[in-house]
């Protein structure tokens, strides 16, 4: 199988920006929405989603060759899930606050559809070196959007910015920046599901704009003679009736 001899760092760059997983191909939608009340959480789970995309990703490229056709999917999802494991362990002992705050969902990194995604359709079809760089860009890709959404939901439903950073860094003392005005009188909608849905939207939308990215436009039919789809075009047969 062939090798991918894209430069690495259009490997990295092009999850953060042209192929970033959740503004532009609309995956992991779950911790999106779910995890994003706080940018520190949105941090939070970003890392840890990439420290398994990263590991999981060397790991299937190493035993791509290895591993039989027949039962790839399931030898994926035990790789994956150790590293779930793993990063929930790592949490658990020196991050509580993060792991009682991601909660379920970070278990549900496990059937994260960019981990499985990246996994099937790169990683045990490229080198190691190729899928570890795959993997950072799609990660902080990731980690991006939600540090992005997450920042936007806190700012505006509670007033302030970076509340729970202390506790990711390990900084006792930590104050989270106030934001004049909002701090205030806050929009609460923000921070509840109907809140992230908005916020998501718009962000999607502002990412397509700038993005100068359209609508696909119907083309325009040139006639019958030289098409190649003539035999089953319903044009035709109404043409001829």
């Amino acid at each position: 199988m062939a090798e991918n001899k894209t430069p690495l760092i259009k490997e990295i760059s092009k999850g953060i920006i042209k192929e970033n997983p959740t503004l532009v191909m609309l995956l992991g939608m779950c911790p999106t929405l779910a995890v994003t009340t706080q940018a520190s959480n949105g941090i939070g789970m970003g890392l840890a989603t990439t420290f398994v995309l990263l590991g999981s990703n060397i790991v299937i490229s190493a035993l791509r060759k290895i591993i039989p056709d027949k039962v790839r999917i399931p030898a994926f999802i035990v790789i994956i899930a150790s590293f779930v494991t793993l990063v929930g362990f790592l949490l658990e002992g020196f991050v509580p606050p993060l792991y009682e705050s991601l909660g379920i969902y970070l278990t549900l990194i496990t059937v994260n559809c960019i981990i499985f995604g990246r996994a099937e359709m790169f990683a045990s079809k490229n080198n190691v070196i190729a899928s570890a760089c795959d993997a950072i860009g799609m990660g902080l890709g990731f980690t991006l959007a939600l540090f992005i959404m997450g920042s936007v939901r806190e700012i505006i439903g509670s007033g302030q910015w970076l509340a729970g950073l202390g506790q990711l860094v390990g900084i006792d003392d930590w104050q989270p920046i106030s934001i004049p005005f909002i701090r205030d009188n806050p929009m609460l909608l923000f921070i509840m599901p109907a809140g992230g849905f908005f916020t998501l939207g718009m962000i999607i939308a502002m990412v397509n704009k700038l993005a100068n990215r359209k609508p696909p436009q119907e083309i325009e039919c040139g006639g019958c003679d030289n098409c190649p789809m003539s035999g089953k075009c319903d044009k035709k047969e109404e043409k001829a009736s």
